[in-house]
């Protein structure tokens, strides 16, 4: 994830394959396991719900389906914080996650914002 894609559908593509990578990489057990399934919904939908915004049929559908995006973003990086709080030697590889859902969050942020304000 270091060199930055600026299309967005690839990036999130590629956001969905290393959640994917690193929830595999999570200790299975009565408490992870639960998180793991968290985090993999939340974490692939980014990029579902951003496919869903470039095929929608209105402009109040295209902003309703990118605030989703921006919801599913924090949401991921919640599960990444509580993964991490379950399982600490996994701080470092979390950490680059939440960095690009954050990034994400921004993104997302200001397309809803912009969205509003041409309304």
């Amino acid at each position: 994830m270091a060199n930055k894609e600026y299309n967005l559908e690839e990036r999130t593509a590629k956001f969905a394959e290393e959640i994917l990578k690193f929830a595999a990489k999570i200790p299975k057990n009565s408490i992870n396991n639960s998180l793991i399934t968290q985090l993999v919904k939340s974490g692939t939908s980014i990029g579902a719900n951003y496919c869903e915004a470039n095929g929608a049929d209105s402009k109040k559908d295209f902003s309703h389906k990118i605030s989703i995006c921006k919801k599913e973003t924090k949401e991921t990086k919640y599960w990444l914080r509580i993964i991490v709080s379950a399982n600490p030697s996994l701080k470092d590889e979390a950490r680059k996650l939440w960095k690009e859902a954050e990034e994400f969050n921004l993104i997302f942020s200001k397309i809803v914002r912009t969205c509003r304000n041409k309304n």
